[in-house]
């Protein structure tokens, strides 16, 4: 912490009120064995100077791999005036925005993020955002079963072909509700859900779920699946990549009547590869749905002197209603890389966005060619592909050709052997706006070494 308040005398008066004698005693229910004693391995402290050198040396240490990798997390050009805004004080201390009259700019922020997502989603509703798109999913089924009242079922339809972690947390937060996950199957051909397969008579569910683009990248038929799912009673959740809305069809257009509820990750809106985070969830929905969406939604209004204003307009939140009645009790939404998002938009605007997913889409449509060149690797599947696509190995392992990838700064793919043994050897390899032909270039010539040597060739 920047600034420590207690003096030794409040410390003094704080263990006297409560009788102990110093802070150790506050933890003698923990074994004297297991207690650490002295850090004697940890070394002296640094100052800012010295410390400041320390960071730059490892960071100067550490390579700078050209990053193949996507599967949920995407490597996008953020342009500089973004984060320098973001990280106005303004922005960067501020929280929740509970008291309206207090948090205007905030909660216009908001509000203007809100219209932007519903126009992107083709939707007429969005809240202020969510923990992540793997919360957002688990939010939307907790959601479609509340909303379809036509429904006495808690059976919700899950594609394989939905991201394994999003479906893993979805799992995680419905089951102990009564809600169940069946899988839905794909064709290993088309890596997409074959709609003709889908039963006649299904029965009573509550909601399909439909990824588009799927985890492999491709693109499901997302028209007939919605007119199949709404001719059936269900509604329709739609798990989309949102840099891919400004070239497909947004939700709200799907089939006859369009999604009725939209989530997702909104990283690739100008939120950078962080570690694994922070990132944020959105979600929209149609007016009809609204009171059951859980979150924070922001409105524009009036004051008493008719001058425009905004204020929280539903709170559908445990915080503020009672824990009985709440939609949810972890829709925290994450306002920073909210406002984040919201500049990258307005910076982009339509025509910019629309460059960003053509470039990422013509990019990826090289890599596959090139890739696909080399002996001894396939595309895996026949369909469709926005900026991700499935490469299968023969003759070599996948963990043995990422791990030699990397030894010539090259991060080539997601192994997806873990989550879909059927596949077999298969890499899922993912190409953004920022890569050039010469990057490409360099992943067709490292992987063709790597097969060559792997398969027992000349290097």
């Amino acid at each position: 912490m920047p600034f420590i308040p207690h003096t030794e005398t409040d410390v003094k008066q704080m263990l006297a009120s409560i009788g102990v004698d110093d802070i150790e005693a506050l933890f003698d229910e923990i074994p004297a064995e297991l207690r650490i004693g002295n850090l004697d391995k940890i070394p002296a402290g640094l100052n800012e100077m010295e410390m400041s050198r320390l960071m730059h040396e490892r960071a100067a240490a550490q390579p700078q791999p050209l990053c193949f990798i996507g599967a949920g997390a995407y490597e996008h050009h953020i342009p500089a005036a973004i984060w320098e805004i973001v990280t106005r004080g303004e922005f960067y201390s501020a929280y929740t925005p509970y008291q309206a009259e207090a948090s205007q700019g905030t909660l216009q922020l908001i509000y203007e993020y809100q219209t932007m997502m519903a126009h992107l989603t083709g939707m007429e509703a969005s809240n202020a955002s969510l923990y992540d798109g793997a919360s957002g999913l688990a939010e939307a089924v907790l959601m479609a079963v509340r909303a379809n009242r036509k429904s006495k079922s808690k059976r919700i339809l899950m594609p394989v072909t939905v991201n394994p972690t999003y479906r893993s947390v979805a799992q995680t937060i419905v089951e102990n509700q009564g809600i169940t996950l069946e899988l839905v199957d794909y064709p290993l051909a088309a890596g997409c859900i074959d709609v003709a397969s889908l039963p006649t008579d299904p029965g009573d569910i509550a909601a399909l779920v439909i990824p588009q683009p799927n985890f492999f990248g491709v693109l499901e038929d997302v028209n007939a699946l919605t007119d199949w799912a709404h001719a059936h009673g269900m509604l329709v959740i739609a798990v989309v990549n949102p840099t891919s809305l400004a070239l497909l069809t947004p939700p709200g257009e799907w089939g006859e009547l369009g999604a009725d509820i939209v989530c997702g990750e909104g990283q690739p809106l100008g939120v950078p590869l962080a570690g694994g985070g922070p990132y944020f969830g959105f979600m929209c929905c149609n007016l009809k749905h609204v009171r059951q969406m859980p979150g924070r939604i922001v409105g524009r209004t009036v004051d008493a002197d008719g001058k425009p204003g905004f204020t929280l307009t539903l709170q559908a939140r445990e915080q503020h209603i009672r824990r009985s009645k709440a939609t949810s009790n972890i829709c925290t939404n994450q306002g920073l890389v909210v406002a984040a998002a919201t500049i990258y938009m307005t910076l982009l605007g339509a025509h910019g966005l629309n460059k960003v997913a053509n470039a990422s889409h013509q990019n990826t449509q090289h890599l596959s060619e090139q890739l696909s060149s080399i002996d001894g690797v396939t595309v895996a599947f026949s369909s469709p592909t926005f900026h991700e696509f499935v490469i299968k190995l023969e003759g070599v392992s996948v963990g043995d050709v990422l791990n030699a990838l990397m030894a010539d700064g090259v991060l080539g793919g997601f192994d997806l052997s873990a989550d879909y043994a059927a596949l077999g050897e298969a890499i899922l390899v993912c190409a953004t706006e920022t890569k050039t032909a010469a990057d490409i270039a360099i992943y067709r010539d490292a992987l063709n070494r790597v097969m060559s040597r792997l398969k027992g060739g000349a290097a």
